[in-house]
């Protein structure tokens, strides 16, 4: 799965002031990220709100991402859940088609053991007829992964071709690509995270940020690809503060601010979460606007 190395982005799914979901913006969104040189899109992870989407809405967005895309990207689409059995039924049913891989969360909430986790996605695997890339958010789904989980499920099932890590822990990460077979992604679900674990030999990053600012995260992960060590550290540091301002009242808001100000989309989200703060908007348009003052 060579197309799905470099910088793939969580897309978010923005919507109208009544909150039903913008197909205009969308499409903008990700043209946006297809002209910034991002390798592939991720659509219905947990930056798009999949958990608060209606079944209706979930299709609109698969139909304008696969419309908009007109086959000039890869697609992962995000199916997982904590309900294994349903999850399976899902996947005998979905048409994934257009869809390059599904991106599968590590069951949440249930704080399965070790061996639950592998049995969730031994049942994942058999069911999908596409290939699975593992999803690993302990501070989501309140349980981690273990590496030795994870290089099992690699080790056992073809079709898992990868895992998204987002622990935070470049201890568990290199642990992971030092066991992992040949052609396993290991890929950051963390924008922190993504340049070193490109440069511990990792596949590369599904980004949150990458979609506001595609070309620059894009260059940066490119350079630590190519093993420009200084070059991409340089990019790191300019977007650092953002990567910490966007989840400073949690994801999507900060990202969704960020499309905002570059006047791709609306700002809101659907509840239980809330949209960014004044305060946090006008901290991230200052970041902006010093970004775009650097560069003339």
């Amino acid at each position: 799965m060579e197309q799905l190395i470099g910088t793939g982005v969580a897309l978010v799914t923005p919507f109208r002031e009544d909150l039903s979901v913008d197909a205009n913006a969308l499409q903008q969104i990700v043209e946006h990220n297809i002209q910034g040189g991002v390798d592939y899109l991720v659509v219905l992870g947990t930056t798009g709100e999949s958990a608060t989407l209606s079944k209706a809405d979930k299709q609109l967005v698969m139909d304008v991402v696969v419309r908009t895309n007109a086959g000039r990207l890869p697609l992962v689409l995000g199916v997982g859940g904590n309900h294994t059995e349903a999850l399976v039924d899902e996947l005998n049913t979905l048409d994934l088609t257009e869809f390059d891989a599904i991106l599968s969360v590590s069951p949440y909430y249930n704080k399965p053991t070790q061996e639950g986790i592998y049995q969730h996605f031994k049942a994942i695997a058999g069911a999908s007829p596409k290939p699975v890339i593992l999803y690993n958010v302990p501070s989501r789904t309140g349980s981690n992964m273990s590496p030795e989980t994870t290089l099992r499920l690699a080790n056992d099932f073809s079709n898992i071709i990868g895992i998204k890590e987002a622990c935070g822990d470049m201890v568990q990460i290199d642990k992971i690509i030092a066991g992992k077979p040949k052609d396993f992604l290991v890929i950051s679900g963390d924008d922190f995270t993504a340049l070193p674990t490109v440069l511990a030999g990792g596949a590369g990053v599904i980004s949150v940020l990458g979609q506001g600012l595609p070309s620059q995260f894009s260059k940066m992960m490119d350079l630590g690809i190519q093993g420009n060590v200084g070059e991409a550290y340089q990019i790191h540091y300019q977007l650092l503060p953002l990567m910490g301002l966007i989840f400073e009242e949690g994801n999507p808001a900060g990202i969704k601010s960020v499309l905002e100000n570059l006047g791709l989309s609306k700002a809101g989200v659907k509840l239980p979460l809330v949209e960014a703060s004044p305060l946090l908007k006008s901290k991230i348009q200052t970041f902006l606007k010093s970004m775009d003052a650097a560069r003339v």
